[in-house]
């Protein structure tokens, strides 16, 4: 049977250097063309080596060792040796990725190995096995670009998990226990006090709500316009807050003040001796994830373990 060599060293440059990039955006590394397509060069030497005398020695895990080496420092350079090694594990972690994918997806389809073969042989004759090469062409570029998004999806995960917090929230007799995320986005004032504002949802929590949060979450507008009235201990406490949302310039939100705001992150409890609590029916996490969105400026309070201080 005829092999065409050249055709299968292309495919494995251009695999070679698809591994190197997917490597680059896991480490958030950039990189120049010409590098990556240097460390793929380097990669696919492998194969030409596989129809020389030194064979046996090329297909060695020593070799292979030391070629993905020279691909890494071609593609990324050497700056220190953690660098260099965080480079190496990450194209192994991608390889061994994008590899099973393969090898799962084909166990899962099961080729009919004879059938594909009368099919295809008469066209693709001397490019190798049929039913791996179509395969892995076919197979490569879907498997690369899932895994990208996996690992960015897996990423922004675990950037949201190290924002999140646990909240105990006080308010006269309620006690709300909530998963919330600190987002630096959220900047809003109440513009005479200065306390910052939290938002809350209570969509999954309505049963175990009282009747005026309830009110207050579900349609503020009769509040906001003196058309309803609130017992005295929750009226003490409202606080109509001015902000601006996408949409609309101007808007106006029920916030209170509750007895204690403690948040607890990484093992530490701080407590926020100054904010308000806006609540709401819209569910701020599509997973509900978290339950409140916290401003950044309630992670500056004192540090302690009493979670029986009132804010201010």
């Amino acid at each position: 049977m005829v092999v065409y060599l050249d055709v299968i060293w292309a495919l494995n440059l251009f695999f070679d250097s698809l591994l190197l990039y997917l490597t680059a955006i896991l480490l958030k590394r950039s990189i120049r063309l010409w590098r990556l397509l240097a460390g793929g060069f380097i990669g696919s030497l492998i194969i030409l080596l596989s129809f020389t005398p030194l064979y046996a020695y090329s297909s060695h895990p020593i070799s292979k060792l030391f070629c993905s080496i020279l691909m890494v420092l071609a593609t990324f350079g050497y700056k220190r040796w953690r660098y260099f090694i965080k480079g190496l594990m990450t194209l192994y972690v991608s390889t061994f990725l994008i590899g099973g994918a393969l090898i799962g997806a084909h166990y899962f389809i099961q080729f009919n190995s004879e059938l594909t073969t009368k099919v295809l042989l008469s066209g693709v004759r001397g490019f190798g096995d049929p039913i791996s090469w179509v395969f892995v062409l076919i197979g490569f570029p879907i498997a690369w670009h899932f895994s990208k998004k996996n690992m960015e999806s897996m990423e922004m995960t675990k950037i949201q998990f190290e924002q999140i917090v646990q909240v105990t929230l006080k308010i006269n007799d309620e006690i709300f226990v909530l998963k919330g995320l600190v987002d630096s986005g959220n900047q809003l004032y109440d513009p005479l006090s200065k306390l910052p504002v939290m938002f809350v949802s209570i969509k999954n929590r309505l049963d175990e709500t009282c009747d005026p949060i309830k009110k207050m979450a579900m349609d503020p507008e009769p509040l906001l316009m003196g058309n309803e009235e609130f017992p005295s201990e929750w009226q003490n406490r409202m606080r109509i807050v001015p902000c601006k949302v996408v949409g609309q310039e101007h808007q106006l939100i029920v916030a209170l003040k509750p007895d204690s705001i403690l948040i607890e992150k990484s093992g530490e409890k701080i407590l926020c001796e100054k904010g308000l609590v806006s609540f709401t029916m819209q569910q701020l996490s599509a997973d509900d994830a978290f339950q409140c969105i916290v401003h950044p400026k309630m992670l500056t309070g004192p540090k302690q373990q009493d979670e029986k201080v009132k804010v201010s």
